[in-house]
């Protein structure tokens, strides 16, 4: 029998890199003449994986957003894992967002991916393992379409291969 060959599919942040164009963005923000006076501040619970903007008001949230877009780019982590919540009002009328730091494939986006990997009809065997999608193939240049693909499609969470064998 043919020696078969995988790689995992993945969507994970490097919290590292996160917390460090966390700190990059308050700088900045700190240094902005029109955002000097918000007194913002970004905090992350890399425990549950959630940011908290905390700012003066709506125009201070956007930009301090929008700053801090630019850091997990420059940085190399994908803004797709951001999902904010609505504005909230909190103490002394300053305005809070909690964004969460999506980790791990959903079961409907793995079963997504799956599906997706069997519409190709490719000789390649998919299954979903916990938050992620094993791929298993006779031939790398199958898994190296199916990569391919992946890398293509217009998904709304952020994924990354690991473990090719």
């Amino acid at each position: 029998m043919a020696q078969l060959h995988s790689f995992d599919i993945v969507s994970e942040i490097d919290m590292q890199e996160a917390d460090n164009a966390i700190n990059q963005a308050l700088k900045e923000i700190t240094q902005r003449y029109d955002l000097k006076d918000s007194h913002t501040t970004i905090e992350l619970n890399k425990k549950e994986k959630i940011l908290t903007i905390n700012t003066k008001d709506d125009y201070s949230l956007k930009a301090s957003y929008d700053i801090l877009q630019t850091k997990f780019i420059r940085r190399g982590v994908s803004i797709k894992a951001l999902r904010p919540n609505e504005a909230e009002e909190a103490a002394g009328g300053r305005l809070k967002q909690i964004i969460t730091l999506q980790s791990g494939i959903s079961k409907d986006n793995a079963k997504h991916i799956t599906k997706m990997i069997k519409d190709m009809q490719l000789k390649v065997n998919a299954q979903i393992q916990d938050e992620q999608v094993r791929v298993q193939g006779a031939k790398i240049d199958d898994l190296q379409t199916v990569i391919k693909m992946i890398k293509e499609a217009d998904l709304d969470f952020p994924t990354q291969f690991v473990n090719l064998k």
